[in-house]
């Protein structure tokens, strides 16, 4: 049994399974690639955090404009050479009914080849509508820059 830290609010049901559906979007939007509607989902300036290959952290902000550039060459653009799929196991860590720590497990198949993955995001609800605000992943040090 994971035990969570107490962040002293309690999420109710309605709170999962509106986390669940923002990645089941959010992860669709990525199958096909449609990188200008995954910019849709973000908090701009949006923060990222990784580590470069000597081990460094790293951080950066980017804008809309950087995000979609990015993510147009790490996954190649609307015909980016054949589908990509993810089977993910998501963690929430609710710190309140408009924030959110979510550690995800990954496994991603794109192209015949299959990638685990970890990584965690900090979502934020604006509107009634959950956005991502941060990403942090190790490996992606030299991108941010």
């Amino acid at each position: 049994m994971t035990v969570l830290p107490d962040t002293g609010y309690s999420p109710t049901a309605e709170d999962r399974a509106s986390i669940d559906a923002w990645f089941a979007e959010y992860d669709e939007l990525s199958a096909r690639r449609e990188i200008e509607r995954m910019a849709d989902l973000a908090v701009f300036p949006l923060n990222l955090v990784s580590d470069d290959p000597s081990g460094t952290g790293r951080s950066a902000q980017w804008d809309r404009k950087q995000f979609v550039e990015t993510m147009t060459k790490v996954m190649g653009g609307a015909d980016g050479g054949g589908d990509i799929s993810f089977e993910s196991t998501r963690t929430p860590v609710f710190l309140s009914s408009a924030m959110a720590v979510v550690f995800t497990d990954s496994v991603m198949t794109a192209g015949g080849r299959t990638q685990q993955l970890r990584y965690a995001d900090i979502l934020v609800k604006r509107d009634g509508k959950w956005a991502f605000q941060t990403m942090i992943q190790a490996g992606w040090g030299n991108a941010l820059t």
